[in-house]
């Protein structure tokens, strides 16, 4: 008997509503797995079984190990979706190159290899790239490079070499840009907001309100010390939530999320994403971030 590819919420009245229902988990028991297995250090969160689920690659932040992203990951399988997260690239000057190459080496390992002891598959028709700071950069860098792609999301995105903005015109996928609205690594009137107008499909940009750079990230990491630069319950919530409406929608044309992906969402209002008439105002803003080869 086939099994169903992904969990579909109940119906919801309106974002307050929604928020509330798609921040906490879904109802799928969850398998966790090593992506070492594949020759790269990573984890993996699937159902417990599925065929033609949708799937998801997560690109962490600057010098962040990929546990601080478990939640997410989990949060995402317990609603049907496969999503991964490569561990590599974590020191103080990685390659963005190497980074987006290894983020889509990992979707075609989901894609192309029977999950779960045979017993959960992936749709390559529904696969996405998150990516959160560097991260975010690497996705774009790796959805550009995709053919096919059904989705694009980055939280907090930063500027990378090679360019994440440029990169950004070649994507056509449908993209979700959270930027953090107090981010001094990466603030967004030089990061998210010029990849978001540089987009080359339908892209919405949001301002997660009181949110850090690190805000999106769960538990301790000495790096928080160095960057001044905290985990934030209430931004995770509110990312799980918007993150979670917008793979549903664009990967399986789920409708009852529509409050969340075009909606006015307490705490992440919509960015204007009109061309600003000052250019170096976004030229000085640069942040801390900006790097890679």
């Amino acid at each position: 008997m086939a099994r169903t590819s992904v969990t579909r919420p109940p119906s919801m009245k309106g974002a307050k509503d929604a928020l509330g229902v798609l921040s906490r988990p879904g109802p799928n028991p969850v398998r966790y797995g090593d992506l070492g297995l594949i020759g790269l250090p990573g984890i993996v969160y699937t159902p417990a079984e599925g065929y033609q689920l949708p799937a998801v690659v997560l690109g962490h932040a600057w010098l962040q190990p990929v546990r601080r992203y478990h939640e997410l990951l989990r949060h995402l399988a317990t609603w049907g979706f496969v999503a991964a997260a490569p561990n590599t690239q974590r020191g103080p000057v990685p390659s963005v190159s190497r980074f987006s190459a290894d983020l889509n080496t990992v979707l075609d390992v989901c894609v192309g290899v029977r999950l779960g002891d045979g017993h959960i598959s992936v749709d390559a028709r529904r696969t996405a790239l998150v990516g959160h700071g560097i991260g975010g950069g690497a996705a774009i860098l790796a959805a550009a490079a995709r053919e096919r792609l059904g989705a694009l999301v980055t939280l907090a995105p930063a500027e990378t070499s090679p360019s994440a903005i440029e990169a950004a015109g070649r994507v056509t996928a449908p993209a979700l840009h959270l930027a953090a609205a107090v981010d001094s690594l990466a603030p967004a009137a030089g990061h998210a907001e010029p990849i978001a107008r540089a987009a080359g499909g339908e892209v919405t940009l949001r301002s997660i309100d009181k949110a850090g750079h690190l805000g999106f990230c769960e538990g301790t990491h000495w790096s928080s010390l160095l960057l001044q630069n905290r985990p934030q319950h209430r931004t995770r919530k509110i990312t799980r939530a918007l993150v979670t409406a917008f793979l549903m929608q664009e990967l399986i044309g789920e409708k009852r999320v529509s409050a969340l992906t075009s909606g006015n969402v307490p705490g992440a209002p919509l960015v204007d994403l009109t061309p600003a008439e000052d250019d170096e105002e976004s030229a000085s803003s640069g942040g801390l971030l900006g790097i890679g080869r």
